[in-house]
């Protein structure tokens, strides 16, 4: 044989090699990833398994694997609270579980609307005759909001509870900014308007005090009354009017404490709880460790106990985390993303439309893309509803506004009618280190916006110009959605931030209730009953990997992250402070559009923030450019 022929055989040797490793990688994965997705067949008699190691958010966000494989990292576990609320009331009539089991030991929290929807779903799971047992190694406020509707609240008893209540210390930049000389720009229509107030001073102005004291002092009157009545027996006022007291009287045992205060019914650890949960479940046949008990796990139940579709759809369309321009999501409002899915839908043949919100507002651009889309859905004469979760402020209203009759909590967070914009510029950073500009301008716009020279008055005076347009269209849509004079609206507007009892005394919310009830109200005005028709999601599924994704680095993660004692508690929310700083600063150097943003809103570190080009600076640079 040739020495060519050789070659050519050790050629097609490799190739098929290749070939074959390739095939087993490919079919290794595609294993990987069907083993990895829950299944029906997984569902057992026993108790429902929640094991809450994350948020609970409106929407998860989209896992990117890429990242996640690269950072060694598993991304933070999120729970949609609408499937939470729907497992638990499957549970509630299925006669194969016996017990709803809730594990807290990594709960990372949740918004206030959500926990308590959560709640009301574990009340109902008790009044069908079936016990709730939650345990933890440390509870914090919501921990606590969600165990308190359990039947027995287990707690370590080397762990503790702690009760903080809303509010805490805002991060404040002004000063720094002075030193640096950076020069920080400030157009806004609203005199509670507080999200600008973080680049400019070193405190809270009084007006925004006064609003956000009031709005924290009614989610606190909430929060207490929620889990006082779930829990009639808790202490609260022993435990929040003198923490220290209540702790020395128990001799700093914090264990101890919470049981005296009857925030929890026994202390015990993990394998007592199991032991406990099997007694009225069932012990566990597949195995001998020890606390282990016959139960089904949130993922393969939600699948076994998926609803049919039944009639006519009604859509809900969820607008979830900040509002940015772009495809951002989910768990990012892009509006891009949003308008194309609403615009997609108008084929389908909708009953009503639903539109769930969550989001303390942002681009105004992008909100007024998400409106219009959703004014032509009311175009076609179908019934819109508006369902308010934890928040729904600033640029989340404006999309509000856009309802036949809007549904809230007494503990959402609304309003915020106000917006701004914020430029640095570094003239004077540039001069104190030596650094000049000089040029020719053959008009007042020439070669602007320019951060290092600073903005000439005539931009300063147009920027300001526009956001007060932008604000007089933001009163003018609310008005004629809400039926109340400009006048009396800009009253109540002005960047003030209301609960959910004062938004419906002013006129801004039409009734309480959840997204259950936006929806049979919309069903109701489509002429529809029970059974004629089903609630349909508007957007794309999580993808399949995501579930693998975590699999793959879920023991790294275990790793790092155990079970957390009340001073782990704490550090996470040192960790989350940090966190909110780095996205603070983030937000003052990107580029976006007009926003209307409510800083008193809650905010979660956990969501990460899109970014695009389409924002104040691209949009003048294209208006001013000269070619």
């Amino acid at each position: 044989m040739s020495f060519a022929g050789k070659v050519w055989q050790l050629l097609v040797g490799i190739k098929d090699g290749l070939v074959l490793v390739f095939m087993l990688l490919f079919f290794a994965l595609l294993f990987a990833i069907l083993s990895a997705r829950p299944s029906p067949g997984m569902v057992r008699d026993g108790a429902l398994l929640i094991e809450l190691d994350g948020y609970v958010v409106e929407e998860k966000s989209e896992v990117d694997p890429f990242e996640a494989l690269l950072s060694q990292e598993a991304p933070v576990a999120e729970y949609e609270v609408g499937e939470l609320v729907r497992a638990l009331d499957s549970a509630a009539g299925d006669d194969r579980i016996k017990a709803v089991a809730l594990d807290l030991s990594r709960f990372l929290g949740g918004g206030q609307v959500h926990l308590q929807e959560v709640g009301e779903a574990m009340a109902r799971v008790r009044d069908a005759g079936k016990p709730v047992l939650a345990y933890s190694f440390a509870y914090g406020d919501d921990a606590l909001h969600l165990a308190a509707h359990a039947n027995e609240v287990w707690l370590d008893p080397i762990g503790g509870a702690v009760v903080g209540g809303p509010g805490g210390a805002y991060v404040f930049y002004g000063d720094l900014l002075r030193e640096f000389d950076v020069n920080v720009r400030v157009y806004r229509v609203g005199t509670h308007k507080a999200a600008t107030e973080p680049y400019t001073r070193s405190g809270f102005s009084d007006e925004a005090r006064e609003n956000i004291a009031g709005l924290y002092g009614a989610m606190w009157e909430e929060w207490k009354a929620n889990v006082k009545k779930a829990r009639p027996a808790a202490d609260l006022d022993l435990v929040t009017k003198d923490p220290v007291g209540w702790v020395q009287a128990a001799k700093g045992d914090l264990a101890q404490a919470a049981l005296a205060a009857g925030l929890v019914d026994k202390l015990g650890d993990r394998i007592e709880w199991g032991a406990r949960v099997a007694e009225v479940a069932g012990e566990d046949d597949w195995s001998n460790e020890p606390g282990a008990f016959a139960s089904t796990d949130l993922g393969p139940y939600l699948v076994d106990t998926k609803p049919g579709k039944h009639g006519r759809p009604i859509g809900i369309i969820t607008v979830a985390g900040d509002v940015v321009d772009g495809d951002a999501g989910p768990g990012m409002a892009g509006g891009d993303r949003i308008f194309e899915l609403l615009d997609d839908a108008l084929d389908d043949d909708l009953a009503a439309l639903v539109v769930r919100i969550d989001t303390p507002g942002g681009s105004v651009t992008a909100s007024e893309q998400i409106r219009r889309a959703i004014l032509r859905h009311k175009a076609l004469d179908i019934p819109v509803a508006i369902s308010m979760a934890n928040v729904a402020a600033s640029a989340g209203y404006s999309i509000a506004s856009t309802g036949d009759r809007i549904f809230a909590q007494p503990e959402t967070i609304t309003g915020s009618i106000g917006v701004f914009a914020v430029i640095p510029t570094f003239e004077k950073t540039a001069a104190r280190y030596g650094i000049h500009s000089d040029g020719v301008r053959t008009t007042p716009l020439s070669g602007q916006p320019d951060l290092i020279a600073g903005f000439t008055p005539e931009v300063d005076a147009i920027l300001q110009a526009s956001v007060e347009d932008t604000y007089a269209d933001f009163i003018s849509h609310v008005s004629k959605g809400r039926k109340i004079a400009p006048e009396r609206l800009d009253a109540i507007a002005q960047g003030k931030v209301w609960d959910g009892g004062m938004a419906r005394q002013l006129g801004l919310v039409d009734q309480f209730g959840g997204l259950e009830d936006a929806l049979e109200w919309a069903a109701q005005q489509a002429g529809l009953k029970d059974g004629d028709w089903y609630p349909k999601r508007l957007g794309s599924t999580p993808s399949s990997y995501d579930s693998l994704i975590r699999q793959l680095l879920v023991d790294s993660a275990e790793d790092t992250d155990g079970a957390a004692d009340v001073f782990a508690v704490l550090a996470r929310q040192r960790n989350a402070t940090l966190a909110l700083v780095a996205r603070d600063l983030d937000r003052l150097a990107r580029v976006q559009s007009v926003q209307a943003y409510c800083l008193e809103c809650p905010r979660e570190a956990r969501a990460g923030n899109a970014t695009g080009l389409d924002g104040w600076l691209a949009v003048l640079g294209r208006l001013f450019a000269t070619n």
